[in-house]
């Protein structure tokens, strides 16, 4: 296995390379990922999160000309891509992307439109790995999408059903709100914090050097007054000698 990996590996940028963005390729990007250890793993992944984010931008910007659902095929593919190495964030942002094109196209391609449950589940995906502030946009694409549907289809068989939907979104934005914010104060908080540890560490030493800044001063006064005690009693000793032989 190892000595296939790096073949693989070779095969799978090859093809991105050439723009070859079908189920083979991404077959082989899985095969890729089959590695037995956990650090080997972890490695093989973030190289490849580097080139495909490297990869990914130039290849979009290719598509720009192209017919949407030649466009959706790779911006699908990309964002199956990201998720198998593990790149939430960039799996997330071409799903987004993905579902801002539809949205954008379907006035003139019905198939295309978004639905509000699947803007709710990209909020609730989102949600669930810490984007909040792209869950909140989500949920607003999802309530404009609820009352789009409300105007074109006023049908009171429906009244309830649409009820529940505004309620179930609604709490999740407010939800997403909240957990926006709460980051955004723990974070400031944290910054705080750091900036005033560092600040008084440099106007005042820690206390355990200090205390080790004292406990050395000690022990070096002590060692000078026991040689002192010790140099009187041979002065004495050797006084007394003396006095002895006169």
């Amino acid at each position: 296995m190892a000595d296939a990996l790096p073949q693989q590996l070779s095969l799978f940028r090859s093809l991105i390379e050439t723009r070859r963005f079908d189920d083979v390729t991404l077959r082989i990007l899985g095969s890729v990922l089959v590695c037995k250890s956990l650090k080997s793993l972890k490695e093989v992944q973030s190289s490849l999160r580097v080139f495909l984010r490297a990869e990914s931008v130039p290849a979009i910007r290719e598509i720009v000309e192209k017919p949407v659902d030649q466009k959706l095929l790779i911006l699908e593919f990309l964002v199956h891509a990201f998720a198998l190495i593990g790149d939430v964030e960039s799996c997330l942002a071409l799903r987004y992307e993905a579902l801002h094109m539809r949205e954008l196209e379907s006035a003139s391609c019905q198939w295309l439109e978004v639905s509000y449950l699947e803007w709710l589940n990209f909020a609730e995906l989102s949600l669930d790995n810490g984007f909040c502030s792209i869950a909140v946009k989500a949920c607003d694409n999802a309530l404009l999408c609820v009352k789009m549907n409300d105007t074109a289809n006023p049908k009171t068989n429906a009244v309830s059903g649409n009820f529940q939907a505004l309620d179930r979104i609604k709490r999740l934005k407010d939800f997403s709100m909240t957990s926006a914010a709460s980051r955004s104060v723990k974070a400031q908080a944290a910054e705080y914090s750091n900036k005033k540890s560092a600040e008084k560490s440099i106007m005042h030493p820690a206390p355990c050097e200090e205390k080790r800044c004292a406990a050395s001063t000690m022990f070096r006064n002590g060692i000078k007054e026991r040689n002192l005690r010790k140099l009187q009693d041979l002065r004495r000793i050797t006084s007394a000698s003396h006095t002895i032989q006169l």
